[in-house]
């Protein structure tokens, strides 16, 4: 296969390969270049300030890339196992609220029910004398 099928066929795979980034490098370096030109030619201000941002850019997008080499990447298959078991975590931890809440509005119910008793009590002894 030719580079720029290998270019294209590694968008779709996970992490990166040597082609993606010879094609970053590539592009980086000719932008460099162009923009280096400019500065000579015109001795603008504005260009040597795109200089400089393109600089850290590519010193940036360089640390990414390397960044992605180091980092495990899964594939979609174990990302789909892994978000079962996080759903199921889930959904084990809303049961558990559940019936902890239930729990304690019966508790509440029961205590409420003592006390409201008692108020209404009061409040009738205090309305008749």
């Amino acid at each position: 296969m030719s580079f720029f099928q290998n270019l294209w066929g590694s968008i779709f795979e996970p992490g990166t390969n040597s082609q993606l980034f010879i094609a970053t490098h590539f592009s980086f370096a000719l932008l460099i270049l162009v923009l280096i030109l400019l500065c000579c030619a015109t001795r603008n201000i504005h260009f040597f300030a795109l200089l400089t941002v393109a600089s850290i850019l590519w010193a940036l997008v360089t640390w990414f890339i390397s960044e992605l080499k180091n980092a495990s990447l899964k594939d979609n298959e174990q990302l789909a196992k892994d978000n079962d078991k996080g759903v199921k975590e889930e959904q084990e931890e809303k049961e558990e609220k559940n019936s902890n809440k239930k729990t304690d509005q019966e508790s509440r119910t029961t205590s409420t029910a003592t006390t409201s008793n008692g108020a209404n009590s009061r409040r009738t002894r205090s309305r008749k004398t």
